[in-house]
């Protein structure tokens, strides 16, 4: 916690009054995050807030939940402490990118592994010509039918789903790190016919990237600070890790009264269009991006998304152990007219839960909240506002 003194007053809420608590709780300063967290994905929360409420509120051993886990920072830094992992998420994205990281390989077997796919000489069936330099493009298509056909064979293994991984973050992005020209942040993928504007306005055309060197690049850089300790927590964590890819509010794979604490963010009304931002990465993994986008919660409305939300937090309810927690991450949209906390104490205590406090982590935000059009502390997606909930 930061040297400021934590505010703390009370909010009425309805009719209850909520204890909020307001400081600079956690910052990227205070304890630098694992390297293995560094996996592109929009809207995610940063590190520091699920091991803030890991750490408080769970004990080695316990059973740390998410059921909108994205990029799965929660799953994998509650791993890191030595807790035990269930995640769910609509968008089976989710578990590539969560589970490779359960057991990360040595760069050399990264190393042999890509040596053994076979070179490419054919074109993706969908036109990537405004995103890859012709050699690219063949280089990601036979990487891309390799792990495709190893996956349907049953036959990859945990370094396979790791190259799935790493491949599928480095698909397009600014820089010379991924494999596309030049195009939107790291996180999504614009439409074919806006990165031809992207290529018109830049007067660019996709140069030729070494996709096994970039996959080595980032394989070192994400496996850079794991110390032989974090690879343990992460390899026992994935032995009994459940990753599910279903509906939040509806998880029988999950037994009652067996989560410690849940941390989580749901996905915030309209503002954030997974289906359109996440095409490309389907495509490379074999997924319809447009079933997927079906499934995925994008509701218009307040009174639509409480009762989604309405219907998650009894589900919630009902795998939370008695005197566990759950962290749900909400923000301020639309202009600041919207305070989703306001919404979600009243659906978390209809539930059954308790409402212990609202907690604000007062805090100057990144360059993301740029990349989205937000201008710092205005609006937007705001990771600083969590309702802290107790089972009875």
């Amino acid at each position: 916690m930061s040297g400021c003194s934590t505010i703390m007053d009370e909010v009425a809420i309805g009719p209850e009054r909520v204890t909020r608590y307001t400081n600079e709780f956690w910052t990227s300063r205070q304890r630098q995050a694992s390297s293995i967290h560094e996996i592109s994905y929009r809207a995610c929360f940063k590190p520091q807030l699920p091991r803030f409420f890991i750490s408080l509120l769970t004990r080695p051993g316990d059973v740390v939940y998410d059921p909108f886990n994205g990029r799965g920072t929660t799953a994998v830094e509650a791993a890191l402490l030595g807790r035990n992992v269930i995640a769910n998420d609509a968008n089976p994205l989710s578990r590539v990118m969560t589970e490779a990281r359960f057991s990360p390989p040595g760069l050399s077997e990264v190393e042999e592994r890509l040596a053994t796919v076979p070179d490419g000489s054919t074109r993706a069936e969908i036109d990537l010509s405004m995103f890859y330099h012709p050699d690219t493009e063949r280089e990601i298509v036979a990487l891309r039918h390799y792990l495709l056909e190893q996956k349907a064979s049953c036959r990859d293994d945990s370094i396979d789903r790791w190259i799935a991984m790493v491949a599928t973050n480095r698909l397009t992005g600014h820089s010379k790190g991924f494999f596309s020209v030049y195009t939107l942040p790291p996180n999504q993928a614009v439409s074919q016919e806006s990165q031809k504007k992207i290529n018109e306005k830049r007067m660019q055309t996709p140069e030729y990237r070494d996709t096994r060197r970039i996959l080595l690049t980032k394989t070192k850089s994400l496996l850079r600070s794991l110390s032989a300790k974090d690879t343990d927590y992460l390899n026992n964590a994935g032995k009994s890790a459940l990753l599910l890819t279903g509906d939040a509010q509806n998880t029988p794979a999950i037994p009652d009264e067996t989560v410690n604490l849940t941390v989580t963010s749901p996905p915030f009304l309209d503002i954030v269009q997974y289906r359109e931002d996440n095409w490309l990465r389907c495509w490379f993994n074999g997924l319809d991006a447009g079933a997927i986008g079906k499934r995925i919660t994008m509701a218009r409305t307040v009174e639509r998304w409480c009762e989604v939300m309405g219907r998650v937090f009894a589900e919630l309810f009902r795998i939370t152990v008695s005197g566990g927690f759950v962290a749900f991450e909400v923000g301020e949209v639309r202009n600041r007219t919207i305070r989703l906390e306001e919404h979600v104490v009243p659906l978390g205590i209809a539930a059954g839960f308790a409402c212990e406090c609202v907690l604000i982590n007062q805090q100057t935000f990144t360059k993301t909240s740029n990349i989205w059009g937000v201008g710092n502390m205005a609006a937007g997606t705001n990771t600083n506002r969590i309702v802290v909930f107790r089972k009875p």
